[in-house]
């Protein structure tokens, strides 16, 4: 009987009086447990509810994630490639076309290089990310060497990343509740980028995600709350900030950019996957997807540090840079 994550459920579970949350090193030493094959399932079901329950902090956030990071390692050749960190982890119930991976591609093209890597559950033909990718000319990568940066993004699909995690977050479908291991993918940064970009659907986890990124050592960090839980700005409102710049913690609002306010699903061609790439290429000329993109471009510019405004790439792009 696999027995080792029993003493982190006690933990978590002596009740009222005697419970207590994780501390990072047994965070830490709780996922690797978990990754290497030694956790009944019960016990891993026990212990994610249990943080449920109580709420996730910062440690354990960190610790789960720096034993994930430990156990999927990405290729020696790709670390320090990277310049941003780029999580993708939403459902699409919310959520019409996904303008952020024009953002990201826009970021690549100025030679900073992006790797996003995610799945998503949920999502209709309008709002699938994997869908857009090849007629966006982004790379999907085939295994942990992502070799596919070259080009200057690629896109790792987590069940390429590890398949434990993949195992681990499906289990939302047993519990049809959300768990901690959605936070942990989100600040898990496999490849140790100096810079990332999160987005949430819940307002609390900006905070908590800034605090377990600082303790993980993290840099720079911009966390929103994006359309559908992505990281993409919402140019008709104000959009609250929370992140990390030369490893200091910062929060503020950035103002809107446009006076109509318009929900991301309902605007910009949202039902039509093929505006994506005709955007890029110019046939489709749409004011409120081109603030979508260039505003969330300008907020990863920002979390890189680069001071040339998203307007100034885009007007600069290579339009052909799409699938034929």
């Amino acid at each position: 009987m696999k027995t080792a994550l029993a003493p982190y459920v006690r933990i978590l579970g002596r009740g009222p009086s005697f419970s207590r949350s994780l501390t990072r090193e047994e965070a830490e030493a709780a996922m690797g447990i978990v990754l290497a094959g030694d956790a009944a399932p019960e016990a891993l079901g026990a212990m994610l509810m249990l943080m449920r329950m109580k709420g996730e902090t910062a440690d354990e956030i960190a610790g789960f994630a720096t034993a994930a990071r430990a156990a999927a390692p990405v290729s020696g050749a790709l670390s320090g490639e990277v310049a941003l960190d780029w999580p993708s982890y939403a459902a699409g119930r919310t959520r019409g076309l996904p303008w952020f991976l024009l953002a990201a591609k826009l970021v690549a093209s100025a030679g900073h290089p992006v790797l996003l890597h995610g799945w998503n559950s949920h999502q209709g033909s309008n709002a699938s990310v994997r869908a857009a990718l090849g007629p966006l000319g982004i790379p999907v990568a085939q295994d942990r060497d992502v070799r596919e940066l070259a080009t200057g993004i690629a896109y790792l699909p987590l069940e390429t990343l590890s398949m434990p995690l993949f195992d681990i977050l499906g289990l939302r479908a047993v519990f049809n509740l959300r768990s901690c291991i959605n936070t942990v993918l989100r600040v898990l940064n496999p490849a140790g980028a100096a810079a990332s970009v999160q987005g949430v659907f819940h307002p609390p986890y900006r905070q908590l995600q800034q605090d377990a990124c600082l303790a993980m050592g993290q840099k720079n960090l911009t966390v929103l709350k994006g359309g559908g839980g992505e990281f993409e700005r919402n140019p008709s409102k104000d959009i609250a900030l929370f992140g990390l710049r030369n490893g200091v913690a910062f929060d503020e609002v950035a103002a809107p950019m446009d006076a109509a306010h318009v929900r991301l699903a309902d605007g910009a061609q949202s039902s039509d996957p093929a505006a994506l790439p005709a955007l890029w290429s110019g046939e489709l000329e749409d004011a409120f997807a081109l603030s979508i993109v260039l505003g969330t471009a300008d907020l990863a510019l920002q979390t890189l540090g680069v001071t040339t405004p998203a307007s100034e790439l885009w007007q600069a792009r290579d339009r052909s840079a799409i699938a034929a």
